[in-house]
C-alpha cells in the first residue's frame, strides 16, 4: 500500500509499505482522510517520535475492511473515526485517571504506524462509529475536536467568562466554537494572520486584532488560551490575563521554547496558569458534538490533498496557509 513516511529528520516521502495486518483486539481502517497536525511538523523536526521511520497521521477516520479474530463490536463496513491514544492502564497516571500523562504513553501516528496511509491499523477500543450522515472524509476532525473538549475540560470555565485565545488555526477556532457553547460572555482573537483572523470574524467571534493592545479590555481577561505554541504570543497572553483568571497552555510548543513568569502576581492575584494534553475522555464526545453540528467541515477544512502530494501538504502547513488541510488516499 502506498503511505507517506518520515524518513529522518526534515525528510517525507510517499512510498509503498507492507499491507497492515491486524491483531485479535485490532481492525484495519481503509483511511479516507487523515488531517493534518503541528504534531507532524515536531516529527518532522524530530521531535515526539520516538524513532524514525514512522508513518504519521493520527487524526483520521475510515471504513472498517477487515477486523481481528477477537472484534465484536465493529463489523466489516462501519465507518469509524479512531482515537490514536495508547496507553499502558498499568501505571500510576492510568490508575488515576490521567491516561494521557501514561509513563508508556503511545499514539498512533506517533510512536506506531498512522493514518498517513491507504490502510491502518487501530485497537477496536479506539473505534468510534460514525452515524450516516457524516461524511467520513469530514470526521479526521474529531480527533482535533476531542483535544480541544479536553481543553475545556481544563478550564472548567463558568458562565459569563470574557475569553481571548491567541491563534486562529484549525484549534483556536475550535476553543472559539466552544467558548461560544459554554456561555462565554464574549470571545477575543489574536493572530497575525489575516485571513486565518477573517474565518475567525466568520464564525462570530466578538473581536478580533493582530495585538491584543488593539482590543478594549484593560482589566483583562477571565481565561487565555494560547493555542500557538509561539514563545512571544504566550508571553503576551501571560500578562493579560484578570485577577482570579487562568491560562491554558493549549498549543504545542517546541522543547526549546521559554517565557517568563511573575511569581508574586500570580501569588497576589491568584492566577491559574495550566496546560491541557492531548486527548483524555473526551473522544467520544468529541464525535457526539461533530454529529450534532458543533464545526462546520466546509469552513474548517481548507484542503483536500492527495496522498501523493503528502511532502508538499506539510510545506504548505508549515507556510501557515489554509487551516486544517486533509490528504486523501
Amino acid at each position: 500500500m502506498k503511505a507517506a513516511v518520515i524518513e529522518s529528520v526534515g525528510r517525507a516521502v510517499v512510498t509503498e509499505v507492507p499491507d497492515p495486518t491486524p491483531g485479535p483486539r485490532e481492525v484495519v481502517v481503509e483511511v479516507a482522510a487523515c488531517g493534518l497536525c503541528g504534531t507532524d511538523l515536531h516529527i518532522l523536526q524530530g521531535e515526539f517520535a520516538p524513532k524514525l521511520p514512522i508513518v504519521p497521521g493520527h487524526e483520521f477516520a475510515g471504513q472498517v475492511v477487515g477486523v481481528g479474530g477477537q472484534v465484536t463490536e465493529v463489523a466489516v463496513g462501519d465507518r469509524v473515526a479512531v482515537d490514536p491514544s495508547l496507553y499502558c492502564f498499568e501505571c500510576r497516571y492510568c490508575r488515576t485517571g490521567h491516561n494521557n500523562l501514561c509513563e508508556r504513553w503511545a499514539a498512533i501516528g506517533v510512536t506506531t504506524a498512522g493514518g498517513a496511509a491507504q490502510y491502518a491499523v487501530a485497537p477496536v477500543a479506539n473505534c468510534v462509529k460514525l452515524p450516516e450522515h457524516v461524511r467520513t472524509q469530514d470526521a479526521a476532525l474529531v480527533e482535533p475536536l476531542s483535544c480541544a473538549v479536553r481543553g475545556y475540560d481544563v478550564l472548567r470555565s463558568r458562565l459569563g467568562a470574557h475569553v481571548l485565545i491567541y491563534g486562529s488555526g484549525t484549534m483556536g477556532l475550535m476553543m472559539l466554537e466552544l467558548a461560544k457553547r459554554t456561555g462565554a460572555a464574549s470571545v477575543d482573537m489574536v493572530d497575525v494572520n489575516p485571513a486565518r483572523l477573517e474565518t475567525a470574524r466568520r464564525l462570530g467571534v466578538t473581536a478580533s486584532a493582530v495585538n491584543a493592545d488593539e482590543l478594549d479590555r484593560p482589566q483583562g481577561w477571565d481565561l487565555v488560551v494560547d493555542a500557538t505554541g509561539n514563545a512571544a504570543a504566550i508571553q503576551d497572553g501571560l500578562g493579560r490575563v484578570s485577577k482570579a483568571g487562568t491560562f491554558l497552555q493549549f498549543g504545542v510548543a517546541d522543547y526549546a521554547t521559554r517565557v517568563t513568569i511573575d511569581p508574586y502576581r500570580i501569588y497576589n492575584q491568584e492566577i491559574t496558569i495550566t496546560g491541557s494534553m492531548a486527548v483524555l475522555h473526551s473522544f467520544e464526545r468529541a464525535a457526539e458534538l461533530f454529529a450534532n453540528g458543533v464545526l462546520d467541515p466546509e469552513v474548517f477544512i481548507s484542503d483536500r490533498i492527495p496522498l501523493e502530494r503528502y511532502p508538499a501538504a506539510l510545506e504548505q502547513f508549515a507556510a501557515g496557509v489554509g487551516r486544517k488541510i486533509v490528504v486523501v488516499p
